[in-house]
């Protein structure tokens, strides 16, 4: 980060030992996203002091945003384990938005940030709803591979789909799989996608749970980030919604436009194998914002 781009306030904010944190709303995947600066080694155990003050916060991630606005350089986002996270993006872009509208400057309707896991840079769109609230579309970054792993679980072996991106992985278990019945066993599937992150290599893993249902698809996401230390049933879960796509879209050769119905909405993705790009839309709320002490 070059030392222009760094608003001297947070430094100083750092100092004073409190930590300002906003919260959002994309899709039920509650997000807080921390505006002061905090070390790396320190973010877990900040984003963890959080969600204890915040038992429906999912997930933290850490934000810089260029001082001044017109610097060239680009709003950054770095999660609490390190990982991408598609709907922390559109938070981060709307945060930034908000951010620039507070100091009396034009709301931007598109946002490139840095993310991390994610080696270029994200394109966010936006469209302000109301005063708190933005419909969102961010655009994935390519899939690194597309293909399946086997797996045991209890002494049952069955291949599944395994969609690899940046920043995190996502197996995508379908109704027909053995494994399935994972998704009414929370302690096991939580033992099991843990043991199986670690065999797939992945820097966070999620199980995303697809079924057909009501002429469309349902999908329930559980998502374990080992740099965070964190597991949860998620409410929504972009990039897991975006393997998805990119899954079925591989599988048809054609281009896909999926409504997916998730625990805390609908996300909505559109994937091209043929251009492999990626596009996740949802929404954005700001709930609130708060202080934190430090110590």
């Amino acid at each position: 980060m070059k030392q222009d781009c760094v608003d001297p306030a947070k430094k100083q904010q750092e100092r004073m030992g409190t930590i300002r944190y906003s919260i959002f709303d994309p899709t039920g995947n509650i997000t807080a996203l921390v505006s002061d600066s905090v070390p790396v080694p320190k973010q877990p155990a900040v984003a963890a002091k959080i969600m204890r003050h915040h038992p429906a916060v999912e997930q933290v991630g850490f934000v810089t945003f260029p001082q001044p606005a017109e610097s060239g350089c680009l709003p950054e986002l770095r999660m609490a384990g390190g990982e991408f996270c598609g709907n922390a993006s559109m938070c981060a872009a709307a945060f930034y938005a908000f951010s620039l509208e507070q100091a009396g400057e034009d709301e931007p309707e598109r946002v490139l940030l840095r993310v991390s896991g994610a080696n270029e840079p994200v394109e966010v769109k936006l469209k302000r709803k109301d005063e708190t609230g933005w419909s969102a579309g961010v655009k994935l970054p390519p899939a690194l591979s597309v293909g399946s792993v086997e797996l045991a679980w209890n002494d049952i072996g069955a291949s599944l789909p395994l969609v690899r991106m940046e920043g995190i992985s996502h197996l995508i278990i379908g109704t027909e799989s053995p494994f399935f019945a994972l998704k009414e066993d929370r302690e096991a599937a939580g033992q099991a996608v843990k043991i199986w992150c670690e065999a797939c290599q992945a820097p966070g893993l999620g199980m995303m749970f697809l079924e057909e249902a009501d002429g469309g698809y349902h999908l329930t996401p559980l998502v374990y980030i080992p740099g965070g230390d964190t597991l949860f049933w998620e409410n929504s879960c972009a990039s897991g919604s975006a393997a998805t796509g990119i899954l079925l879209a591989a599988r048809s050769g054609h281009a896909a436009d999926l409504t997916l119905q998730e625990p805390g909405g609908i996300l909505r993705v559109q994937s091209d194998p043929a251009g492999r790009e990626t596009w996740l839309f949802g929404k954005a709320s700001l709930l609130g914002q708060h202080i934190l002490q430090a110590g």
